[in-house]
């Protein structure tokens, strides 16, 4: 795969990103964010086969994959359509604590919640990802239960007043693809697909992550492309021991 620069990956996602409000240091705070896209959402998955392209899909990478921006990561897709592809780096904490990329929040004064790395394009924008019981104003939903963007208030009442397996995590920055250019990454075997699960995105050792769901996907059976012949996917997934070994 081709190493985007953040401008390069961010000119496709002129209409993706008319509809975000981020987070920017010194900015009033407002709506965290608003997806104003219309996209496909995922259809019914079949165990035996990748998960197709869409809304709470991993994008899991191949351990050959070389672009620093992408090595060894899990990608929850948070919007595929006619605009491209969309979404966050669910296993790349950062040491910079939330509160310090916003000061100016009062909730967040003496908390321990971690900022995440996103992705490589607007790193200077936080996205913010829930997991709650009910639905957050102007916010986009992923999958069930689990919501991109909400206002204040929302992680205010987190933070305060949790409900029983309520969450968050805060994203620097997100991924980006231009109509076209994820679906040809993974036909040259850059990715793999599997359906996201809330678990594995706020519960689990993110360290552990990618790991477990390459080793998922090299089961017998797993693997097998739902856009091109078995062949394209040979040896994707080939040098897991050595990748795994250099951890």
């Amino acid at each position: 795969m081709t190493s985007r620069t953040s401008s390069q990956a961010r000119r496709p996602f002129a209409c993706l990103a008319a509809g975000l409000t981020v987070l920017l240091p010194g900015l009033p705070v407002g709506l965290l964010l608003a997806l104003s896209v219309e996209a496909h959402s995922a259809t019914d998955f079949d165990s035996g086969s990748m998960s197709p392209l869409g809304r709470g899909v991993f994008l899991v990478a191949s351990p050959n994959l070389p672009d620093p921006n992408f090595r060894h990561t899990v990608v929850l897709i948070c919007e595929h359509g006619p605009e491209g592809t969309l979404g966050v780096i669910v296993n790349r904490p950062t040491d910079v604590l939330l509160s310090e990329a916003l000061p100016d929040v009062p909730v967040l004064k003496g908390t321990s919640y971690v900022l995440f790395a996103g992705g490589p394009v607007q790193p200077g924008g936080i996205l913010m990802l829930f997991r709650v019981t009910e639905a957050p104003p102007d916010a986009r939903q992923i999958m069930e239960g689990i919501y991109l963007g909400g206002g204040m208030s929302m992680l205010e009442r987190i933070i305060t007043q949790p409900q029983p397996t309520e969450t968050f995590r805060a994203f620097a920055g997100y991924a980006g693809w231009a109509p076209g250019q994820l679906e040809m990454e993974m036909v040259m075997g850059s990715w793999a697909t599997v359906k996201a699960d809330s678990i594995s995105i706020f519960d689990k050792d993110s360290a552990n992550l990618w790991p477990e769901l390459v080793e998922t996907l090299r089961k017998p059976g797993v693997v097998r492309s739902f856009m091109e012949p078995k062949s394209v996917l040979t040896g994707l997934f080939s040098s897991l021991p050595a990748a795994l070994s250099g951890m």
